[in-house]
């Protein structure tokens, strides 16, 4: 097994792991904490919640090709969780924000050194598997020239 290979094992692990770790969070805020999904949550949520079985079997089969995938729609992921935490956080923003259900998208149940929200744990997680996917997909882009 190449070093490449390995590598790209390896980051195609740790995004699988950003993944559950997402999933399990989200369904600890909402199922024991009960703190109830805003629409732009669920949004997030059906974007992350299929990684987690997409990007494990693709770590158990050393599927790489998943990358290109994964890649794109955790850029969407990005786009939404970065909206919304601008509407929780720029105050501008929060103030022309539309309603957006019975739980509206600028209420903050976690505000964590007064800049982690929700929001920006979802961010993070996309950005942790947008990240890992890109270096895969290059990695497999060069080894196919």
């Amino acid at each position: 097994m190449s070093n490449r290979q390995k590598r790209d094992e390896n980051l195609l692990f740790i995004a699988w792991g950003a993944s559950i770790v997402a999933l399990f969070g989200s369904l600890y805020f909402s199922e024991i904490r009960q703190y109830e999904p805003c629409v732009l949550c669920w949004y997030q949520r059906i974007l992350m919640y299929p990684f987690a079985v997409i990007l494990g079997i693709a770590t158990v089969k050393k599927d790489f090709a998943i990358s290109f995938y994964t890649m794109v729609l955790s850029a969407i992921g990005i786009m939404i969780s970065l909206y919304h935490y601008s509407l929780q956080k720029i105050s501008f923003i929060a103030e022309a924000a539309p309603a957006c259900g019975r739980v509206p998208c600028t209420g903050q149940y976690i505000n964590w050194l007064g800049f982690i929200t929700i929001p920006f744990l979802a961010f993070t997680a996309f950005i942790i598997i947008f990240t890992c996917s890109l270096l895969v997909w290059k990695s497999r882009k060069e080894q196919n020239k």
